[in-house]
């Protein structure tokens, strides 16, 4: 494959350059859809999962059972049962850590203050089909539950059958779902936005999905919060010339095999472990299952760029703001200060992007296509909200409502001026 340098940064720019957008076909689909919902609701989620699904799907059996639940745990082998529960208590154990506490200010008489407050109900998004990914339940769900809503609701598509990957359904359980709804694509999102009689409505909308559900997602938010716009994955690498070419390879391809636009990029400042790795992944990519994928997401966006630095290797880091940053060097701790946007860092050889995808505990859930640069991995405060109160006793008031009056009288509001001057009427005359 090609390995770019980055004195020729307009070629490197053109191979990195990421979009979030959607075709404009995609988008008026999807507000169809979303109108159909929105006026007919159940009916309409009904047809819309015929047609897209292939299944007949009704008030009666939209909702998974406990049966239904109980027979995927004889379907999940024990290990692999065992594995998904070390892998909740690591998420719960680091979500946990992430719960914030309101405050109070007091000042005599006077109290401000912040409470921080759950949402009431949350929707998880879960695709299904060869997209149908466990680990993401695990990671959704989890800290909607630590945030202490009173109600998840999962959806997920029902393919033609209306049967559930079992690994779906255990993983749904162990995470705490309240309520496992068959519906999926952009007429799940609908549904969960604006209720209907068999699908609740909720606050928050989160979990990933294809094109269509997502440009859903971008539509309903105002009328519900959703978790972010996710595009297609990320891994940049920054390397030095004593890491192993071998797992770099190996990382790099981790990504690629997610679908044909994922994107991974190798920088190092060693033009010699830049061929070495290069070879690598050509030897790696012919070995993998999903190659035909692989070989489409490196053809497309995989890039190699030889920098002048280390230095120069984090700035063209900090400004892709990848989803994922790998940083094999031989100190990587000390490089951690240089990371200023990226959804998640993952530091060492021994620390390989999967480690978060599925075991440390961190989320997977993170921002994509440089949106690293102002939003944050899934966590807590995505299902949380916080209220700001106030109390002052009448002495407070006393001490300061001239300085109200005159600010609301500078802003021409006189209404607002009235409101703290009335309170003390009889005192001025």
């Amino acid at each position: 494959m090609r390995i770019y340098e980055s004195a020729d940064m307009a070629a490197v720019s053109k191979r990195l350059s990421r979009k979030a957008d959607f075709e404009q076909g995609i988008l008026e689909n999807v507000r169809g859809i979303i109108k159909a919902v929105q006026k007919s609701g159940d009916q309409a989620l009904f047809e819309l999962t015929k047609r897209f699904d292939g299944f007949a799907l009704s008030a009666g059996n939209i909702r998974v059972t406990r049966q239904e639940i109980d027979d995927a745990y004889t379907a999940v082998p024990g290990g692999l049962l065992e594995t998904l529960k070390k892998c909740a208590a690591n998420i719960a154990a680091f979500h946990q850590l992430q719960k914030a506490k309101g405050f109070k200010r007091k000042d005599g008489g006077a109290v401000t203050g912040r409470l921080v407050l759950p949402v009431q109900r949350a929707g998880v998004y879960v695709p299904g089909g060869k997209a149908a990914y466990p680990s993401s339940v695990l990671m959704n769900i989890i800290p909607a539950k630590i945030a202490g809503v009173e109600q998840v609701v999962m959806v997920t598509p029902p393919g033609k059958t209306g049967v559930i990957a079992p690994l779906t359904l255990v993983a749904a359980d162990i995470a705490g779902a309240d309520v496992i709804l068959k519906i999926g694509g952009a007429q799940a999102i609908a549904a969960l936005a604006y209720g209907t009689a068999s699908v609740p409505r909720v606050d928050v909308i989160a979990g990933p999905g294809n094109a269509y559900v997502t440009a859903a997602k971008r539509e309903v938010f105002g009328t519900v919060g959703i978790d972010m716009i996710a595009g297609p994955s990320e891994v940049l690498i920054i390397a030095d010339g004593k890491a192993d070419p071998a797992y770099a390879a190996a990382d790099f391809l981790s990504q690629a095999e997610h679908d044909e636009m994922a994107a991974s990029v190798l920088l190092t400042p060693d033009r010699g472990f830049a061929e070495k790795a290069a070879s690598e992944i050509e030897r790696q990519l012919a070995l993998l299952p999903r190659q035909k994928i692989a070989k489409a997401s490196v053809e497309q966006y995989g890039t190699i760029v030889v920098t002048a630095s280390l230095e120069e290797a984090f700035q063209i880091s900090n400004s892709y703001a990848p989803e994922h940053l790998e940083i094999l060097t031989e100190n990587p701790m000390q490089h951690l200060a240089k990371v200023k946007n990226a959804g998640a860092v993952f530091l060492g050889a021994y620390s390989p992007e999967p480690l978060g995808d599925y075991f440390a505990g961190t989320n997977h859930v993170l921002p994509t296509a440089g949106t690293a640069r102002f939003s944050s991995p899934l966590s807590v405060d995505s299902f949380t909200k916080t209220t700001n109160y106030v109390y002052y006793d009448r002495s407070s008031l006393k001490a300061c409502y001239n300085d109200i009056e005159r600010f609301a009288a500078a802003e021409g509001l006189d209404a607002h001026a009235r409101s703290v001057a009335i309170r003390f009427e009889e005192e001025a005359q």
